[in-house]
This record gives structure tokens, C-alpha cells and sequence, in this order.
């Protein structure tokens, strides 16, 4: 498995904990930044993670930013990106199970950095379940599209 995994100013400290968590359970990652507290536009760190995993290039990514939202409005931009906030357990399973997400986004306002590792090793575990969920992930192709559905 490998993984991408970026972040803002705001969840710096959150991202080299997961980094941390990553390498402790020997997952391969690349980390495409930011590096500092110092302030930086997070849709250029939202896309540099997210455009290799749409690539098929990584399999999965982890966003992070102080919520999570606006890293996962960022990456939900690039085709194929099902980036997902979670805040708890069953967000990580069910986005996996039934949205096929393959980008955890998470905040460091909103989450301690113990529940974030457990939220990505959740994430990171879960399988899509696929059948009448498949369907429905496929209408999100669709909608990138621009199609009607």
C-alpha cells in the first residue's frame, strides 16, 4: 500500500504524528508538504497529494488542514477523487464501505492526534463493499462529467 499525505499551516503538527503512526506500521508514504508552521494556500498541497492517487499512483491519501474541510473541497476538485472529513470511527469505515473514498481528510482542530491514527489505520483497513454501492460511486464519474444523472 502506499499513501500520500499532506497538510496546511493549521495541521502541521497533526500530519508529522501521522507520519509517525505510518512508519511505525511500515505503510509507505510520500509527504508533499507543507513542512512548517509558516502559512501557505492549501489547495496547492490538497491537489499535490490528491492528483497521484486519482493517477493511480499511490492508492490512498490523507489531507490534512485545521478542519479538514477545505483541504477535502480541494481534492474533491481533481477527477476521481472521493476525498471524505472525517471526525470519528464510523465516518473512516463508511466512506470506505459504501463511497469507495479513497482520500481521508481530517483536521487538527477538530481531531486529538490518537484518534487521527485511528481513524486513518480504519480508513486505511476497510474494504469497499462494492454491489449496489458500486452503482452509485459510478454516478459520481457522471457528475465529473457533467453529466445528468
Amino acid at each position: 500500500m502506499k499513501v500520500t499525505l499532506a497538510c496546511d499551516h493549521g495541521a502541521f503538527e497533526l500530519k508529522e504524528s501521522i507520519k509517525k503512526h505510518l512508519e511505525e506500521k511500515g505503510i509507505e508514504y510520500k509527504d508533499f508538504g507543507c513542512y512548517s508552521k509558516e502559512s501557505v494556500d492549501y489547495p496547492k498541497y490538497a491537489y499535490a497529494a490528491a492528483k497521484p492517487v486519482a493517477d493511480g499512483e499511490y492508492d490512498y491519501g490523507i489531507i490534512l488542514c485545521t478542519t479538514g474541510l477545505g483541504m477535502s473541497m480541494a481534492a474533491n476538485k481533481v477527477n476521481g477523487i472521493r476525498a471524505a472529513v472525517c471526525t470519528n470511527e464510523m465516518l473512516a469505515e463508511m466512506t470506505r464501505r459504501h463511497n469507495n473514498a479513497n482520500v481521508i481528510c481530517m483536521g487538527q482542530a477538530v481531531v486529538s492526534q490518537e484518534l487521527a491514527n485511528k481513524l486513518v489505520d480504519i480508513f486505511l483497513s476497510t474494504e469497499f463493499d462494492g454491489g449496489r454501492h458500486q452503482r452509485r460511486v459510478d454516478l459520481f464519474t457522471e457528475i465529473e462529467k457533467g453529466n445528468a444523472i
